[in-house]
């Protein structure tokens, strides 16, 4: 057969692909991303309407897909489309091109929920945002409203009623009222998790195969898998993932938060639990959700009451009792993983236990994109920047942050709105715009619940404010940013970057400027530690509060921990004594998390002391502070730049020579020669004050070279 007669056929058949997940842009957008060699069989261009039969018949425009997944023999739609066609993940689907035609009137209805837009008044807002997209009647569609809030409708009829419509700025659309009929939504799709695709793919092994293919188990021998653990920090989007895992494979779900299983009477926190069970075995398959797991089944030895024992023992009867489940499948949600019956967490009831961690720059852009989707957006918004900004964000805090500039947005034009009037203004809903300035402000409101417990910032510090210290800013160039930049090219040469960073030298050189200006310019996250902050009266106290903090850096990694002071927090053990050895055993502590069997990947330790001579010989060796840099006063070239650094912006006269200053101010530290500055600046305040009181215009004002004299004067006192 010519290729002629095979791309014929295949136009009159249609195409067999397989259905893959969307991209986190694509939702709601009627989008079918495929081959574009696919789209050339089927006599189809980009932009073409295609129709997708799965076990019910829907339409989408053809768009090419990226070139990581060409050649695959799939189809990207997302969750609304395959729901569209009653088809999952993995499923074959046919797909053909379709004629379609400008869609003169359409008639929707609100699914699921209270509806949002109500009025027939909203249809021109509605029509905005539904233009370009391909309907058919019977269909669900998604109007993304400002936001990340959406409302789903159903397509009652279109005109004309054959075949494939397509809305565009004309088309008349009416929105009926809700009826008790359809009301169930749409739902959460796996487009609408975002940055989790490692661990995605692993719950859909547990889960879905399961489910939908329990012959394949038999015919390998051997139990499906009962039980999902996924743990992590607050806001990573457990819960999120669970509802998506439920919604795409159809099956029962039922949520059980943690708290509402206990009760006061005896015997009913355990009837409880067995009558969801037994309800979940009447709805097989079903998927049971334990959220705030660590509630329903902490440490029996922990505990002091009863209940809590029995509840744990109930738990543990029904999860691998003497009873079959049958289809039935455990998700359990906590963030405390360690608090929880060891019992629990063994196979045959907890299989699997997933990590949800704090997401890397590339999930967070992934993340945003999914709560940016309906926000009209200026041009100016870069969510690459963003991601890369908002180190140790979680979901929820991503969520809220655009929450925020979007609050932000509708400040701007609160004076401009009639409260009187109920009905806002279309005019008013299309001028609304999101601009960067309002992400960067709303960065200021919201913060990370990552690493909350625990000071985090990226110091806004450059190079180029600090003056002098050429060799020493080279070195720490090399350890902190080379590692990051060029992680393969150590990789290859199988050097391990430097796990901890000594800054010594008098007080003043600024061993802290250093210290900020390395994790501003390398762009991670910067924990900072007073010493004596950590020390507590209560024993034990101290070493946790060590553990405590480089827990929370593995968390925010890639992360610099910078220990200010470390020598009042590790002092030479011999000479310590009188304290309890709190001393000795937070030094041990510290020993152990920087260089003991659990190895530290991603934080960087910089410490600063200006008494080297007193810090553990142990803590010093490679492998826990492999470099050393001694920070000393400044030459004369140095106190020169650092002076160029802090005269930036003042209104110096014309006579001041700052390499005269940079010799006058010999054996001076960086911080005397910023308070030579300053004292300076004051100085000549003090006398235009004197001389012209509230009359005199501040342009007028210099600070001449007898300033600088008088206040180097006042510091060699």
């Amino acid at each position: 057969m010519t290729a002629e007669a095979k791309k014929r056929e295949s136009q009159d058949a249609g195409t067999s692909l397989r259905v893959a997940e969307a991209l986190a842009k694509d939702v709601g957008r009627g989008v079918a991303r495929l081959d574009p060699k696919d789209l050339a069989l089927l006599g189809a261009e980009v932009g073409d309407i295609i129709l997708i039969t799965g076990e019910r018949t829907t339409v989408a425009k053809a768009m090419p897909a990226f070139s990581d997944m060409r050649g695959k023999g799939l189809l990207q739609i997302d969750g609304i489309t395959r729901g569209n066609a009653k088809v999952g993940l993995d499923q074959r689907v046919r797909i053909s091109k379709v004629p379609h035609a400008p869609a003169t009137k359409i008639v929707l209805r609100p699914v699921g929920g209270a509806p949002s837009l109500k009025r027939n008044s909203d249809s021109r807002y509605v029509v905005r945002l539904l233009e370009g997209l391909p309907v058919i009647a019977g269909d669900r569609v998604r109007v993304t409203l400002f936001g990340s809030r959406y409302q789903d409708f159903e397509v009652v009829s279109t005109s004309p009623r054959e075949g494939c419509a397509v809305v565009h700025a004309q088309t008349q659309i009416t929105l009926e009222e809700q009826t008790e009929r359809g009301t169930k939504s749409t739902g959460i799709s796996y487009e609408d998790v975002g940055g989790l695709r490692k661990e995605i793919r692993r719950v859909r092994e547990m889960i879905e195969l399961p489910l939908r293919y329990p012959q394949i188990f038999e015919r390998l021998g051997i139990d499906a898998p009962k039980g999902v653990l996924l743990y992590g920090p607050p806001g990573t989007g457990k819960t999120l993932l669970a509802r998506a895992v439920a919604h795409e494979t159809e099956a029962a779900f039922i949520t059980v938060s943690g708290p509402e299983v206990i009760h006061k009477f005896y015997g009913e926190s355990e009837a409880k639990l067995r009558e969801i069970f037994e309800q979940a075995r009447k709805k097989s398959p079903c998927i049971i959700f334990l959220d705030e797991l660590d509630a329903i089944a902490p440490k029996r030895e922990n505990v002091q009451g009863e209940v809590e024992k029995r509840v744990v023992a109930q738990l543990l009867a029904l999860m691998d009792g003497l009873e079959s489940r049958g289809q039935i499948i455990v998700i359990g949600a906590t963030n405390l993983p360690n608090s929880l019956d060891p019992a629990l967490r063994r196979p045959g009831r907890f299989d699997r236990e997933i990590e949800i961690g704090i997401p890397d720059a590339i999930s967070r852009k992934e993340i945003l994109e999914i709560h940016t989707r309906g926000m009209p957006l200026a041009e100016d918004v870069n969510l690459e920047r963003l991601a890369a900004i908002t180190h140790a964000f979680v979901g929820a805090d991503l969520e809220a942050l655009c929450r925020e500039a979007a609050m932000t947005t509708l400040r701007g034009v609160m004076p401009e709105i009639d409260f009187a009037n109920k009905e806002l203004p279309y005019e008013v809903l299309l001028s609304l715009k999101v601009t960067m300035d309002h992400f960067l402000s709303a960065l200021a409101e919201v913060e990370p619940s990552g690493v909350r417990e625990v000071f985090v910032e990226v110091p806004d510090v450059k190079w180029d404010q600090v003056g002098g210290l050429d060799s020493i800013k080279r070195e720490l160039r090399e350890a902190v940013e080379w590692p990051l930049q060029y992680a393969d090219l150590f990789s290859h040469a199988g050097i391990r970057p430097a796990k901890g960073i000594l800054l010594y030298g008098p007080p003043g050189t600024g061993k802290t400027l250093l210290a900020k200006a390395v994790a501003s310019q390398s762009g991670v996250n910067f924990i900072t530690v007073k010493g004596p902050a950590l020390i507590s009266k209560y024993v034990g106290e101290s070493e946790r509060a060590v553990r405590e903090v480089f827990k929370k850096a593995r968390q925010a990694v890639p992360c610099i921990l910078f220990f200010d002071e470390i020598d009042s927090l590790a002092p030479v053990r011999e000479a310590e004594a009188g304290d309890s050895g709190v001393s000795q055993r937070v030094i041990s502590q510290l020993l152990t998390e920087m260089d003991g069997v659990e190895e530290l990947k991603g934080v960087l330790v910089i410490a600063a002391t200006n008494r080297r001579d007193m810090l553990d010989p142990a803590l010093l060796r490679p492998g826990r502070f492999d470099l050393h840099l001694e920070v000393p006063n400044p030459d004369t070239a140095g106190r020169g730049r650092i002076f160029e650094v802090h005269l930036k912006g003042k209104p110096v006269a014309p006579d001041v020579d700052i390499a005269e200053l940079a010799k006058q101010t010999q054996g001076c530290s960086g911080a005397e020669i910023e308070m030579v500055c300053h004292r300076a600046a004051l100085l000549a305040v003090r006398e235009f004050i004197s001389a012209h009181g509230k009359e005199g215009s501040p342009s007028k004002m210099k600070i001449t070279r007898e300033k600088f004299e008088a206040a180097i004067a006042e510091i060699a006192r």
